[in-house]
């Protein structure tokens, strides 16, 4: 990955890379070489071309497991690491169903298998309230998966009211957590 902050800085220092990687016999891929915009103003897409090759603009990459937009936005990224999340509730649904394991049990596999497939690498994340919101529903709706109805008084089911999961994971939703895992990457940054 390259970064720099114009064009032609970004054409100087591919120039730079090929000469060294061709010292080396290493060829930069034309056809997988892409570049992103990082930018809220909306311009119209220009590939870069350069003497030796083209290089075409997209709108996101795939960074290190992290879905980068040209608006610098993560609304997308949260949408995949929901569905990941997702994913991991549904592999392990048997797990979640069975009566034998405790819901102590299924609330510390929920904080090991499903959360960490949603928040990974937050530290960054500037959480807006639409944000925070779809990660509280995405959270309740797995926690409530998990414990299933409640049996009222008089033989009738009913659905856990908000208050029951956040009761059951002592107040440490996804969101709280998100926050204390950016606390401990700005201390690790004051050091």
């Amino acid at each position: 990955m390259l970064v720099t902050r114009t064009k032609g800085a970004l054409v100087n220092i591919l120039q730079k890379l090929k000469k060294e990687a061709g010292k080396y016999g290493l060829k930069i891929n034309q056809n997988k070489t892409k570049y992103t915009r990082l930018s809220r103003i909306q311009t119209h897409r220009k590939d870069i071309e350069t003497e030796e090759m083209k290089i075409e603009e997209v709108s996101r990459v795939k960074y290190l497991g992290t879905t980068v937009t040209k608006d610098n936005l993560i609304e997308e990224e949260i949408k995949e690491r929901i569905a990941t999340g997702n994913r991991a509730f549904f592999v392990n649904l048997k797990i979640f169903q069975s009566k034998l394991i405790s819901k102590k049990t299924k609330i510390k596999l929920y904080k090991a298998l499903i959360r960490p497939a949603v928040v990974y690498g937050p530290e960054s994340w500037v959480l807006t309230e639409n944000i925070k919101q779809k990660l509280l529903v995405f959270e309740r709706k797995i926690l409530r998966r998990i414990f299933g109805p409640t049996q009222k008084a008089d033989g009738e089911w009913r659905l856990k009211t908000n208050e029951e999961p956040e009761n059951a994971i002592r107040y440490e939703n996804i969101v709280k957590h998100i926050k204390s895992k950016r606390l401990s990457w700005l201390g690790h940054v004051e050091k």
